[in-house]
């Protein structure tokens, strides 16, 4: 049996205005919530706007306006103009957010997304904050490192529907309990949507060594138990201490991957409390 989308996409696609800018030979779908400073959400991988479900109406009553789009590739996007991979969205992403925030912006990027966030925010000094979740600030193995089971050719969605459980606990959510229907649902209608499949830019060091060029605020956080990184976190504060605008870097202890939607109140908390962060000089970085 087909899963139900979630009530709570369908009720915050009504409260939301969709607008579209150009993107290869169609458009780039966005989303816009809420009144108050621009804040810009990226997705991940095989995601979509829904990526933050979670997120989007505790950062809109906060006062956000809030600004997600389906990446080139995605989603209800086109493909970018050429190209397949993360550096191939970054100009049709930087011309929609050239069209429709003409003023400075904070920038949130999710694992994927987090890559593109990092290119983009080289390129525009509009970027007032930056906060990056699940970012593949290490190369990841080709694949991830993690297997991930074929599901398009099953016959019936119950068989399929199964399969992306079964994948959403290898890689995106560390507590059975939060295997839900809902995140099951999520998932099953973004993964046939996500076309561009290269990945391979995740593999190299392109994130860290841009990222040590950036000189806006930095925020870095990951959930505990992220398949993509546990065991390796050691490496990762000592790439992150290098960089000298990360303000600090948090791991949220019983979360996996998909953090903002396994434990969204925390997530929710803390980055709210780094947006309130002013510019200036970096401090130390720290894990708590």
């Amino acid at each position: 049996m087909t899963l139900a989308v979630p009530s709570e996409v369908a009720q915050l696609e009504r409260a939301a205005t969709r607008i579209e800018t150009a993107c290869g030979s169609g458009s780039m779908a966005w989303r816009r919530w809420g009144l108050g400073t621009p804040l810009v959400l990226l997705h991940g991988g095989s995601g979509s706007w829904t990526h933050w479900l979670r997120n989007i109406p505790a950062l809109a009553k906060a006062g956000r306006q809030v600004w997600v789009p389906d990446l080139p590739g995605f989603g209800e996007s086109a493909m970018p103009p050429a190209g397949g991979d993360a550096d191939a969205i970054v100009e049709p992403l930087l011309a929609g957010l050239n069209q429709l925030l003409p003023g400075p912006f904070d920038l949130v990027g999710f694992s994927f997304g987090s890559l593109v966030a990092t290119l983009a925010a080289e390129r525009t000094a509009r970027v007032s904050r930056l906060l990056l979740a699940g970012a593949p600030v290490l190369p990841l193995q080709s694949g991830k490192g993690v297997e991930m089971l074929p599901w398009r050719h099953l016959a019936s969605q119950h068989e399929r529907d199964a399969v992306h459980a079964r994948n959403l606990r290898a890689m995106m959510l560390h507590r059975p309990e939060s295997i839900t229907p809902a995140a099951i649902a999520l998932h099953a209608a973004n993964v046939p949507r996500d076309r561009m499949r290269r990945r391979r830019l995740v593999t190299t060091r392109l994130l860290a060594d841009t990222l040590a060029r950036l000189r806006c605020p930095t925020w870095m956080l990951y959930g505990a138990e992220d398949v993509l990184y546990r065991g390796r976190w050691s490496e990762v504060r000592a790439c992150v201490a290098a960089m000298p605008h990360v303000r600090e870097l948090v791991f949220l202890g019983d979360a996996g991957h998909w953090l903002q939607f396994e434990d969204a109140e925390a997530f929710n908390r803390y980055l709210l409390a780094a947006l309130q962060q002013p510019g200036g000089a970096a401090v130390s970085v720290a894990a708590r």
